[in-house]
């Protein structure tokens, strides 16, 4: 436990404002780097976009067949079931080759990592495409798991390596924008497109989004070179290992709030306009307006959490307080007889709430990483959501084929109360060093 003792402290003092960007790990030595002159913004911009664009479909391919279930039930004369578990299997496969790709990254660099992920992407969709029974869907379920699961780590370790400190804060909102803006356009593309031409057609629409984002990549691929970490200075202490960032309990407490901040996001964009609509008498068409509703608003928040994030001393109380307000708004849509024309509003104040948080909480993720394990550091913690995405929604599951409308809401409100916690417990770890065994 000592070196953990080490990690912490030197983690710590070099969190602190006005010192230079250094990394430490495995209690070996520290790496000092001058400071540098600031980023051109068009730099900044160009890099931020990229990686947003990227972003963008990939959460883009998350939704590719969740909106094609009512006619990939016909063709394939499976259940909905059935066509749940090609998810779980979607997000089981990303979970673990996130955690993997995170040390991919660091050893070769983001960029080869992000384009294959892209590929992979474009891949499966023509895959999903051609299949001609339920196996071969299941199939591509783990190539686009397996291009899904690099974004995170390759996203981050550009984001926190290449942009200025200054517009991090701006980078973190604008790459949580895209993701959104890739959820809400996933269904508007494929199902008008299933409506007019076929499912099969939809589908190689979204093939082409993918590898045309790829080129664009790839002809913009200069912009997605790091520079290189300077050498570590000659240290006696025992050699450096991949896994000591492990031994930093921010890094586990951030895990924790990426896993019930997965269980909010599924409840909302599964259960809960369900949920509302049989207690509240909601019209079948402004339930199907809530997720869109939440997404938009989540999406108008994240540019707003880009300003407030300018400050990282206050992250975690924006973090706690958006999500204690989102919390207040669950248990009124839970307890008291809300109307009917509410609670599309409510659902899009939540999304505010939570896209304003999100910056904030992206860094928090970034106070509790060094330097040179970025990669590794964000493919663990952002597992947390994937994690999160496959197990949550079975436990709210069994609550809605038993009725329990309230308690789906209720479950919403106790996790949103756990994020809190969570926020204020990643910076009590973060500013206290672990005490030696």
């Amino acid at each position: 436990m000592q070196r953990s003792g080490k990690i912490s402290t030197e983690f710590d003092r070099l969190s602190q404002p006005g010192l230079s960007s250094s990394t430490y790990i495995g209690g070996m030595s520290t790496l000092s780097m001058p400071s540098s002159a600031p980023t051109p913004l068009r730099q900044d911009a160009t890099l931020i976009g990229l990686v947003g664009l990227g972003h963008g479909v990939s959460h883009f391919s998350q939704l590719l067949l969740a909106p094609l279930f009512p006619w990939l039930k016909d063709v394939f004369a499976v259940s909905y079931t059935e066509l749940g578990f090609l998810l779980t299997i979607f997000f089981v496969v990303s979970c673990v080759v996130q955690t993997v790709s995170g040390f991919w990254v660091d050893r070769y660099g983001p960029r080869p990592i992000l384009l294959a992920g892209i590929l992979l992407l474009g891949v499966a969709a023509l895959g999903y495409a051609a299949s001609t029974s339920y196996w071969m869907l299941a199939l591509f379920s783990v190539v686009a798991g397996t291009g899904n699961g690099v974004f995170h780590p390759a996203d981050y370790t550009l984001i926190n390596r290449r942009v200025s400190k200054a517009r991090l804060g701006h980078a973190y909102s604008v790459h949580g924008l895209t993701g959104n803006l890739g959820w809400g356009l996933a269904p508007l593309v494929l199902v008008p497109l299933t409506l007019a031409y076929s499912w099969r057609v939809a589908l190689l629409c979204a093939a082409c989004l993918a590898f045309i984002v790829l080129l664009l990549l790839w002809f913009k691929r200069d912009e997605l070179v790091l520079p290189p970490l300077p050498a570590a200075a000659p240290s006696a202490a025992a050699p450096e290992g991949s896994f000591d960032f492990l031994a930093i309990p921010a890094v586990w407490m951030c895990f924790g709030f990426f896993f019930f901040y997965a269980g909010t996001l599924s409840i909302v964009q599964t259960f809960g306009p369900e949920a509302a609509r049989q207690m509240h008498a909601v019209p079948t068409h402004l339930a199907a307006l809530c997720v869109t509703v939440y997404m938009l608003f989540s999406a108008g928040g994240m540019l707003l959490g880009g300003f407030l994030a300018a400050d990282p001393q206050r992250c975690e109380r924006i973090v706690g307080t958006a999500f204690a307000l989102a919390a207040l708004l669950a248990l009124l849509v839970a307890l008291t007889p809300v109307p009917a024309l509410a609670v599309p509003v409510i659902f899009g104040a939540m999304g505010l709430l939570a896209g304003i948080a999100g910056p904030s909480r992206d860094l928090l993720v970034k106070q509790a990483t060094p330097e040179n394990a970025t990669g590794r550091v964000y493919g663990v913690v952002y597992s947390g959501l994937d994690i999160g995405q496959a197990l949550i929604p079975l436990a709210i599951g069994w609550l809605m084929d038993h009725q329990s409308w309230a308690g789906v809401w209720l479950s919403l409100a106790a996790l949103q109360a756990v994020l809190i916690a969570s926020a204020l417990n990643v910076r009590r770890v973060r500013r206290t060093a672990l005490v030696p065994a």
